[in-house]
């Protein structure tokens, strides 16, 4: 089906959810490209409970927050799309335009960090969606559970590609006082055309430098992550993204290669179809480069860096230039000694 792509969002259609067996295609006069895209629509999410376990060995947290989900940002590649398929939807346009909101999200810390049996550990916020998309600006509900943070000096990692974090500096400053704060700022490319139609709604290349020079300058530990890199796409701007995060002062920068879960594989597809038909068969080859002839790998272990000449390669490649300028391998270490629980504290 030829699609045309939507103004400020990053995928134009709704591929079958995995999940409903009844499926209605629409033909190609569905929707006229000059029509509007459509308008993001807010819901409320009325959990229970706030914290996700992670059972990845590849991943350095056990626990993890996300205030939202779906994401505004509309990352074509996101490989968090499939999760709004547990909703009834579509990882495609209903994933960037059907976000779901977590209102209570700051009272739930709160109630679990009071809890007799809490053992303070690092939290990740961001693991999934990204925690100051568009809304966050209006909502809060990010800030809120720094607040939350910052009372119990509980540590936390955030992982971005939102400038809006600056506007936390102050809650973020106060735990870094305490070893208890670490900010990623993902920079996917500094070329801002194709973060245009990659990233529509997430922060310029430029912006999110900024982020990491603003950041540093507070006393905030800022590290970069190259993610995703989409091989023959983006793989050859590494060194001058790891030049650039480092001269703004990131301390760390790591990688991961590009994912394509479930239908992900389809909309990437469809995407490069729609703006790079020139490059379509050469960053699908790629892909099955490093991915032992298919577009994922599912494998702990190989799913982050890939496999293959091509992999080991890139990895040589990033490895040096991180050295090069003089970036560390590691993030820094977050200490959970100056834990509170301020309810008990009289």
């Amino acid at each position: 089906m030829s699609v045309p792509p939507l103004h400020g969002r990053g995928i134009s259609i709704n591929p079958a959810n995995r999940f409903i067996p009844i499926y209605r295609e629409e033909g190609e006069e569905w929707r006229d490209p000059d029509d509007p895209a459509p308008q993001t629509r807010f819901f409320r999410d009325t959990t229970k409970s706030i914290f996700a376990k992670n059972e990845s060995p590849d991943i350095p947290f056990e626990l993890g927050i996300n205030p939202y989900r779906g994401c505004e940002h509309g990352c074509v590649y996101c490989y968090a799309r499939p999760t709004h398929e547990y909703l009834s939807l579509s990882c495609g346009l209903d994933f960037e335009t059907q976000i779901f909101i977590k209102e209570d999200a700051p009272d739930l810390m709160r109630r679990e960090f009071s809890k007799s049996s809490w053992k303070p550990q690092t939290i990740s916020m961001s693991g999934v969606t990204d925690c100051y998309q568009p809304v966050e600006l209006r909502l809060q509900i990010t800030r809120r559970c720094l607040e939350v943070f910052a009372e119990f000096r509980n540590p936390v990692g955030i992982v971005t590609k939102n400038a809006l974090v600056t506007r936390d500096i102050d809650l973020l400053k106060e735990l870094a006082k305490y070893q208890a704060a670490v900010v990623f700022i993902s920079v996917t490319t500094l070329d801002k055309e194709l973060a245009r139609v990659m990233e529509p709604r997430a922060s310029a290349p430029e912006a999110r430098l900024r982020a990491i020079e603003e950041l540093a300058a507070a006393g905030i530990p800022v590290g970069t992550m190259v993610a995703p890199v989409i091989p023959g796409l983006t793989d050859h701007e590494s060194p001058a993204i790891l030049k650039a995060v480092k001269e703004r002062g990131a301390i760390t920068a790591a990688y991961q290669m590009l994912r394509l879960p479930y239908q992900v594989k389809e909309l990437f597809i469809t995407w490069l179809a729609q703006h790079f038909p020139e490059r379509k068969l050469k960053v699908l080859n790629r892909i099955l480069s490093v991915r032992d002839g298919k577009l994922n790998d599912w494998r702990f272990g190989h799913r982050m860096k890939g496999e293959g000449i091509w992999a080991d390669l890139y990895r040589q490649q990033f490895l040096l230039h991180r050295e090069r300028v003089g970036l560390e391998p590691y993030g820094p270490s977050l200490s959970t000694e100056h834990f509170r629980d301020p309810t008990r504290l009289f």
